[in-house]
């Protein structure tokens, strides 16, 4: 069967009565509709107004604001500006004498190890896939496996660090990597 052209089809054909005769471009500027001499004139006042405004603002004279002078002081070299017999802040001498006491609390020590939980999953081949892309951030993880109440977990873990410090500062260098389950505990 062969295919119809059905943009063809769509198109209505056009009568011979509505195509016009083709103009060459000599012709066509001279019959253009609207009168060009007539944009000419106005743009050639348009571009004179303008350059005399430009003239007539530079033969103005500058006008400046007249400046008043203060009138002198008569001061004496010699003389110095009398001292103000009193301080004017009394605060300056009664902070000389105080003394501040401040409580400074003692730093815990570290209360033990640390590591650091990045994941716990049902299934092993998860944590391995967490295992995998914190070893790609640069870091060394385990993989353990927990029983417990609600059946058995393997648990993705850093550690164990020192000091929260150090587990903080690896974790924040994790969520550059966008791992941003990592949670730091007490060693257990």
């Amino acid at each position: 069967m062969p295919q119809k052209d059905y943009v063809k089809a769509a198109r209505p054909k056009a009568n011979a009565a509505n195509r016009r005769p083709a103009r060459s471009s000599a012709k066509a500027a001279a019959q253009a509709p609207g009168k060009p001499w007539l944009l000419l004139i106005v743009t050639f006042v348009l571009i004179s107004g303008f350059v005399y405004f430009l003239w007539f603002l530079n033969q103005q004279p500058a006008v400046t604001a007249p400046t008043a002078k203060p009138p002198a002081k008569t001061v004496k070299k010699d003389e110095l500006p009398a001292k103000p017999t009193e301080e004017p802040y009394q605060y300056i001498k009664e902070l000389e004498n105080k003394e501040v006491k401040v409580e400074v609390a003692e730093q815990q020590q570290s209360s033990g190890p640390y590591q650091m939980q990045c994941g716990s999953f049902r299934e092993q081949q998860q944590a391995e896939t967490m295992k995998a892309q914190i070893a790609f951030a640069g870091f060394t993880s385990e993989v353990r496996r927990t029983e417990g109440e609600r059946g058995v977990w393997y648990r993705v873990v850093l550690g164990p660090y020192e000091s929260k410090r150090q587990a903080t500062a690896d974790r924040n260098r994790l969520r550059q990597q966008n791992i941003n389950t990592c949670q730091i505990w007490n060693w257990s």
